[in-house]
């Protein structure tokens, strides 16, 4: 009897794309939460596995995302945060440092900063990745601009070679 073809498939190059995705976008809400609720990185973070990645919940379900990067992103915008900060605060107006700007933002740049300066990503990429986050939680804004503008100076910041 021939055998059946029910075995779990690797997931393609565009789900693991649309994964890492979505691991940036959680990593954003969860940097969000730790802020909002002055919650630890470990509570989050199991909050966050436990019930987002792939669960359903009132009939409707969360994207699978890339745990590991998701994990790599957080532990590094939290052990990071100071730099990361710094980062930011030079990319802003000198009336707008980090802890004026809105904190959807502010977790976005953390998370942004945590990949630039801790993963072989290339900047580029970083930047699209979270214009396009920045895109999702500010539909109707002018915020992916803003994003754009302050990621760009970052990553010169962090690989001032990338754009030679």
């Amino acid at each position: 009897m021939p055998e059946t073809t029910d075995r779990m498939t690797s997931p393609t190059r565009d789900e693991k794309r649309q994964m890492k995705s979505t691991s940036r976008l959680y990593a954003v809400q969860a940097l969000f939460q730790m802020e909002a609720s002055d919650a630890d990185l470990a509570d989050v973070q199991k909050q966050f596995e436990d019930h987002r990645f792939g669960a359903e919940i009132d009939g409707d379900t969360y994207a699978e995302g890339n745990i590991d990067l998701f994990r790599r992103i957080l532990k590094q915008a939290v052990t990071q945060q100071s730099k990361i900060d710094q980062m930011t605060d030079r990319a802003l107006v000198a009336k707008w440092p980090i802890d004026r700007i809105d904190p959807t933002l502010r977790a976005l740049f953390r998370a942004a900063g945590a990949e630039l300066v801790g993963s072989d990503t290339p900047p580029k990429v970083v930047i699209n990745e979270y214009v396009d986050v920045a895109r999702a939680f500010f539909p109707d804004g002018k915020e992916g601009s803003f994003v754009n503008a302050v990621l760009d100076h970052m990553a010169r910041d962090a690989h001032p070679l990338a754009f030679a």
